[in-house]
């Protein structure tokens, strides 16, 4: 697929399932290659992530139905438990991380630019979730981006023996499309876009 076309069919499935349409090598391949590939500020390298499948993928969103048990009203619990459900009815999901070992070394490297470094960690690790997200939707996954950080962080690195210094970031879950996305919507140009000639 030519790249513009990519970037432009890129959407949030929440409709997705199980059958695998693409090896899960593929998936873990297009993962470690974004994460080599992707830029990021000084070359710092700062991205890591956890690539959940099968059994690993539904405990992630057990854990998160739990948390999120404890928090929601009870009257309000069944919607948040089908929207997990949905994420869960995938059969994978991408853990994006930043090693903030990295970022506070470079804090104490380059102290003229210390405030920068936790924005430009953030902004590298949004490139990579995008670089991630359109690659999947290329082999023809169903994928959405979600924050339920820092409420399973705990969990998650005492489940998946994850490093003190790698920050969560974002939960990635991917499936097959069994529900294609409602029209988009969008601003116009104009109002977004500005040039100067």
């Amino acid at each position: 697929m030519d790249f513009y076309k990519a970037v432009e069919n890129r959407r949030t499935y929440y409709g997705i399932g199980k059958e695998k349409v693409v090896p899960e090598d593929r998936i873990v391949e297009i993962v470690e290659n974004s994460v080599k590939f992707a830029p990021t500020a000084f070359n710092s390298q700062s991205g890591r992530a956890i690539v959940l499948l099968n059994q690993h993928h539904d405990k992630l969103w057990d854990m998160t139905k739990e948390a999120l048990r404890k928090i929601v009203p009870k009257e309000n619990f069944p919607q948040t438990e089908d929207r997990i459900n949905g994420f869960k009815s995938g059969y994978g999901t991408v853990l994006f991380f930043e090693d903030q070992n990295v970022v506070k070394y470079l804090q104490e490297q380059f102290a003229l630019y210390k405030d920068n470094f936790p924005v430009w960690s953030q902004q590298a690790s949004g490139m990579l979730q995008f670089i991630v997200w359109t690659s999947l939707e290329v082999e023809g996954l169903g994928v959405s981006l979600q924050h339920y950080n820092p409420l399973i962080d705990e969990d998650i690195r005492k489940e998946w023996n994850v490093p003190e210094n790698w920050k969560l970031i974002a939960q990635m879950p991917f499936g097959n499309v069994v529900a294609k996305p409602d029209e988009k919507s969008f601003q116009p140009i104009f109002e977004r876009v500005m040039v100067k000639k």
